[in-house]
Protein backbone atom coordinates (compact mmCIF):
# COMPACT_ATOMS: atom_id res chain seq x y z
CA UNK A 1 0.00 0.00 0.00
CA UNK A 2 1.01 3.61 -0.45
CA UNK A 3 0.03 6.75 1.41
CA UNK A 4 -0.31 9.93 -0.60
CA UNK A 5 -0.51 13.24 1.20
CA UNK A 6 -2.09 16.00 -0.88
CA UNK A 7 -1.71 19.41 0.72
CA UNK A 8 -2.80 22.87 -0.31
CA UNK A 9 -3.24 26.26 1.35
CA UNK A 10 0.42 26.61 2.23
CA UNK A 11 1.19 29.51 4.61
CA UNK A 12 3.82 31.41 2.60
CA UNK A 13 7.59 31.85 2.81
CA UNK A 14 7.72 33.33 6.33
CA UNK A 15 5.97 32.99 9.66
CA UNK A 16 6.39 34.75 12.99
CA UNK A 17 8.65 33.16 15.57
CA UNK A 18 6.97 32.24 18.88
CA UNK A 19 6.06 35.20 21.06
CA UNK A 20 8.24 33.81 23.83
CA UNK A 21 11.31 34.87 21.88
CA UNK A 22 10.25 38.47 22.45
CA UNK A 23 12.32 39.86 19.59
CA UNK A 24 9.61 40.06 16.91
CA UNK A 25 11.65 37.84 14.63
CA UNK A 26 10.31 35.55 11.93
CA UNK A 27 11.22 32.28 10.29
CA UNK A 28 12.20 32.90 6.66
CA UNK A 29 12.35 30.61 3.62
CA UNK A 30 10.18 28.01 5.32
CA UNK A 31 9.71 24.55 3.84
CA UNK A 32 7.70 21.47 4.80
CA UNK A 33 8.66 17.81 4.35
CA UNK A 34 7.82 14.33 5.58
CA UNK A 35 10.25 13.17 8.27
CA UNK A 36 11.67 9.64 8.19
CA UNK A 37 11.06 7.51 11.28
CA UNK A 38 13.76 7.96 13.94
CA UNK A 39 15.81 10.18 11.59
CA UNK A 40 14.75 13.82 12.05
CA UNK A 41 17.39 15.03 9.59
CA UNK A 42 16.20 12.71 6.80
CA UNK A 43 13.35 14.44 4.99
CA UNK A 44 11.29 13.42 2.00
CA UNK A 45 10.97 16.05 -0.72
CA UNK A 46 10.97 19.42 1.12
CA UNK A 47 8.45 21.83 -0.42
CA UNK A 48 8.57 25.64 -0.16
CA UNK A 49 6.00 27.25 2.12
CA UNK A 50 4.82 29.53 -0.67
CA UNK A 51 3.99 26.72 -3.07
CA UNK A 52 0.49 26.26 -4.46
CA UNK A 53 0.37 22.66 -3.26
CA UNK A 54 2.57 19.81 -2.03
CA UNK A 55 2.29 16.05 -2.52
CA UNK A 56 4.26 13.20 -0.99
CA UNK A 57 3.88 9.46 -1.66
CA UNK A 58 5.09 6.96 0.93
CA UNK A 59 5.50 3.20 0.65
CA UNK A 60 4.05 1.30 3.59
CA UNK A 61 2.39 -1.92 4.64
CA UNK A 62 -0.71 -2.75 6.63
CA UNK A 63 -0.14 -5.54 9.13
CA UNK A 64 -3.02 -7.28 10.93
CA UNK A 65 -2.60 -7.33 14.72
CA UNK A 66 -4.80 -8.33 17.66
CA UNK A 67 -5.61 -4.63 18.19
CA UNK A 68 -6.47 -4.07 14.53
CA UNK A 69 -4.53 -3.19 11.38
CA UNK A 70 -1.24 -1.30 11.83
CA UNK A 71 0.30 0.90 9.17
CA UNK A 72 4.07 0.53 9.04
CA UNK A 73 6.79 1.98 6.88
CA UNK A 74 9.97 4.06 6.86
CA UNK A 75 8.01 7.32 7.23
CA UNK A 76 5.43 6.06 9.75
CA UNK A 77 6.25 7.12 13.31
CA UNK A 78 5.25 5.07 16.35
CA UNK A 79 5.14 6.74 19.77
CA UNK A 80 3.13 6.00 22.88
CA UNK A 81 0.93 3.47 21.08
CA UNK A 82 0.04 5.78 18.18
CA UNK A 83 1.06 5.71 14.53
CA UNK A 84 1.40 8.93 12.60
CA UNK A 85 3.31 10.80 9.91
CA UNK A 86 5.35 13.87 10.81
CA UNK A 87 5.23 16.87 8.53
CA UNK A 88 8.26 18.90 9.62
CA UNK A 89 8.41 22.66 9.12
CA UNK A 90 11.78 24.32 8.93
CA UNK A 91 13.85 27.10 7.47
CA UNK A 92 16.31 26.45 4.66
CA UNK A 93 19.49 28.54 4.68
CA UNK A 94 21.74 29.55 1.77
CA UNK A 95 23.66 26.26 2.06
CA UNK A 96 20.42 24.26 1.80
CA UNK A 97 20.41 23.22 5.47
CA UNK A 98 16.93 22.54 6.89
CA UNK A 99 16.40 23.63 10.51
CA UNK A 100 13.12 22.38 11.96
CA UNK A 101 11.00 24.70 14.07
CA UNK A 102 7.67 22.81 14.33
CA UNK A 103 5.88 19.65 13.24
CA UNK A 104 2.40 18.39 12.47
CA UNK A 105 1.34 14.83 13.32
CA UNK A 106 -0.98 13.24 10.77
CA UNK A 107 -2.65 10.71 13.06
CA UNK A 108 -3.12 7.37 11.31
CA UNK A 109 -5.18 6.14 14.27
CA UNK A 110 -7.86 8.60 13.11
CA UNK A 111 -8.25 6.98 9.67
CA UNK A 112 -11.72 5.37 9.60
CA UNK A 113 -11.42 1.57 9.68
CA UNK A 114 -13.41 1.10 6.47
CA UNK A 115 -11.21 3.61 4.62
CA UNK A 116 -8.03 1.91 5.81
CA UNK A 117 -9.38 -1.51 4.79
CA UNK A 118 -10.30 -0.20 1.32
CA UNK A 119 -6.89 1.44 0.92
CA UNK A 120 -5.10 -1.76 1.97
CA UNK A 121 -7.16 -3.64 -0.62
CA UNK A 122 -7.05 -1.05 -3.44
CA UNK A 123 -3.55 0.32 -2.93
CA UNK A 124 -3.58 3.99 -1.86
CA UNK A 125 -4.58 5.83 1.30
CA UNK A 126 -4.95 9.54 0.52
CA UNK A 127 -4.87 12.30 3.12
CA UNK A 128 -5.96 15.77 1.98
CA UNK A 129 -5.33 18.80 4.17
CA UNK A 130 -4.60 22.48 4.21
CA UNK A 131 -1.25 23.48 5.69
CA UNK A 132 -2.20 26.88 7.12
CA UNK A 133 -3.70 27.03 10.62
CA UNK A 134 -6.52 29.44 11.58
CA UNK A 135 -3.94 32.11 12.55
CA UNK A 136 -2.21 31.97 9.15
CA UNK A 137 0.80 30.00 10.41
CA UNK A 138 2.08 26.55 9.38
CA UNK A 139 -0.26 23.82 10.64
CA UNK A 140 1.20 21.97 13.61
CA UNK A 141 0.23 19.60 16.46
CA UNK A 142 -2.14 16.64 16.02
CA UNK A 143 -4.05 16.60 12.74
CA UNK A 144 -7.27 14.58 12.71
CA UNK A 145 -10.56 14.86 10.80
CA UNK A 146 -12.06 17.27 9.92
CA UNK A 147 -8.67 18.99 9.43
CA UNK A 148 -7.60 16.06 7.23
CA UNK A 149 -9.82 13.98 4.94
CA UNK A 150 -8.79 10.35 4.47
CA UNK A 151 -9.96 8.40 1.41
CA UNK A 152 -8.98 5.22 -0.42
CA UNK A 153 -8.07 5.12 -4.10
CA UNK A 154 -7.04 2.43 -6.55
CA UNK A 155 -3.33 2.23 -7.30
Amino acid sequence: MRIRIDADDLPGPTCPAPEGRGDGSAYDNIHVAVQRRDRPAELLDPQPGDGVSATWTLDCTVVPTAEGPEVRGPYVQYRLGHRFIYLSWGTVDEAGVFSMFRRAKLMLDAVPADVLAAAARDGVLVGRLGLTDPLGNPRCARVVPPDIAWTAEAA
